[in-house]
């Protein structure tokens, strides 16, 4: 009811605030994950406005617009989100968007559907964690430069650089994670955190990646998922396992209780980024930062 309420609150704030754009004369973009507010930064620069939904340790996946966002949203020119029902909460809000005419833009969309993780218990059907991928992550870089440089032709060029810029960033950070992890014994890399957002991560890098709960953090956890994953963890003689910003931290000091009620130890490793970035003006509160932050934290910790 209260979701419902809150759609007509901003069907009501578009129809009149619509016309009031700032003065500036730049595109109003808003972004959903710090993910992809850093990634459109990155292409945009100067030549926009933009504004995150969500900041550092917020979860995606049960993010609900408050009050507060709606000045935002009924202002956007453009809207970015990572789709694939990632942001679930957000889809009825952003299906209004596109009735009065602000552009939204999943950048999931531009993936091949054939590439993605399938999953029978999420909404979606596709693992919705697409930026633990390089690879896709280039692949929505070009695709932001492409939609900015429809909303604002005259920049078209900047943008097409500036993406460029950053694809060869991006190339450079995965020869660094790959240089990383190969010190790490393939046999050593097993990956076990708090929910599923690791699986792209483990398909382009060789890890074998379980999480205690699912795809999406709304899936509880439940005593005999903790007692199969404890299981799991001795007969594989993991040493390590991870919390993430995003996920209270009680679920994996469960499972660690777990385990040592068999007799048998496993550490924390530490705490890994997984569907937000770090504090802003931190080297974690920008995408290549996080990733880099991530592989230096599993091959330590597994080592």
């Amino acid at each position: 009811m209260k979701r419902f309420v809150l759609i007509i609150v901003i069907s009501l704030v578009i129809a009149s605030c619509k016309s009031d754009k700032t003065s500036n004369g730049k595109l109003n973009v808003v972004t959903t994950t710090s993910m992809i507010t850093d990634l459109v930064k990155n292409i945009g620069g100067d030549l926009i406005n933009i504004q995150g939904l969500m900041g550092s340790g917020i979860d995606p996946h049960l993010y609900k617009a408050s009050e507060g966002d709606v000045s935002k949203l009924s202002n956007a020119d453009l809207i970015f989100y990572n789709g694939l029902h990632l942001e679930g909460k957000l889809v009825e809000v952003f299906e209004k968007m596109g009735n009065q005419n602000i552009k939204t833009v999943p950048i999931a969309e531009i993936i091949d559907e054939r590439t993605l993780i399938g999953s029978d218990y999420f909404q979606s059907n596709y693992d919705p964690h697409i930026w633990f991928d390089v690879d896709y992550w280039k692949q929505a870089t070009q695709y932001v430069a492409q939609k900015l440089g429809e909303a604002v032709p005259e920049h078209k060029a900047t943008f097409e650089s500036n993406g460029q810029r950053y694809i060869a960033e991006l190339e450079a950070l995965k020869a660094k994670l790959i240089t990383t992890i190969e010190t790490l014994p393939k046999e050593k890399r097993i990956l076990v955190t708090a929910h599923d957002a690791f699986n792209y991560f483990g398909k382009a890098f060789g890890f074998e990646v379980v999480g205690l709960q699912g795809l999406s953090t709304a899936t509880e956890a439940g005593v005999q998922d903790v007692q199969k994953l404890a299981a799991f963890i001795i007969e594989n003689n993991v040493k390590a396992i991870f919390v993430e910003s995003s996920v209270p931290k009680r679920t994996i000091e469960a499972l660690q209780a777990a385990v040592k009620s068999k007799d048998h130890d496993v550490e924390i490793g530490g705490t890994l980024f997984s569907d937000a970035l770090g504090n802003a003006g931190t080297t974690e509160g920008t995408y290549i930062g996080m990733f880099t932050f991530n592989v230096n934290t599993i091959v330590n910790a597994l080592k």
